[in-house]
């Protein structure tokens, strides 16, 4: 029912998070999921709570506070990208992901938030699940591969625009999201599927 993969590591800065062999097991309920209409990250609590606490110590004087009993936030003026760690998740055939603290924190009033969530505390049935959403998916384009059932990824500037080709006609447009804004307050529906479109297309000429 998931687009799941198999994750074998998690890297803080420079260091990788030592934890259990076990934590990504593979098999029924396991491995990671893959879930653009998913918000935030959740992570098993034995991957959580090292990854928040390493990348808390980066600042050894921030007072964090607990907002809404779940989010880990704080004070910080100074730029968050310079400040604090990128975190990459390996997978399997060396595949990894890279995300920057502008996309793992969030502002929320005066504060900065983590976005890594403890699956433990957030599911009903308090599984351990891991499900990577919106949050790590920030500025990459996304190919989900359904014949051969794979799914990949890569950096990408979304601001920018997209070269989308007609395949009937072979004419190349420049999609933006000055040209999406607009029409998107009329018709949601008609702007995600072109939107869609557009990057699937640009995935095929890059790889043709």
């Amino acid at each position: 029912p998931h687009y799941s993969i198999n994750m074998t590591a998690v890297q803080v800065g420079l260091d990788f998070l030592n934890l259990p062999t076990d934590v990504f097991g593979v098999g029924d309920n396991k491995g990671t999921i893959i879930d653009s209409g998913t918000t935030l990250a959740y992570l098993p609590e034995m991957v959580y709570e090292p990854l928040v606490s390493k990348i808390i110590s980066q600042q050894p004087d921030l007072k964090v506070h607990t907002v809404h009993d779940e989010y880990t936030c704080f004070q910080y003026s100074e730029s968050v990208d310079e400040g604090f760690p990128n975190v990459t998740f390996h997978f399997e055939n060396s595949v990894s992901l890279k995300v920057y603290p502008h996309e793992y924190l969030f502002p929320f009033e005066d504060l900065w938030c983590i976005g890594w969530q403890n699956s433990g505390m957030q599911s009903r049935d308090r599984k351990n699940m891991t499900l990577l959403g919106d949050l790590v998916l920030s500025n990459k384009l996304v190919l989900y591969d359904l014949e051969n059932q794979v799914i990949g990824w890569t950096e990408y500037n979304c601001s920018s625009s997209i070269k989308v080709r007609d395949e009937r006609t072979g004419t190349v447009h420049l999609v933006g999201s000055h040209y999406l804004t607009s029409d998107c307050s009329l018709n949601t529906q008609w702007c995600i599927i072109l939107l869609l479109l557009s990057l699937l297309l640009h995935l095929l000429i890059h790889q043709s």
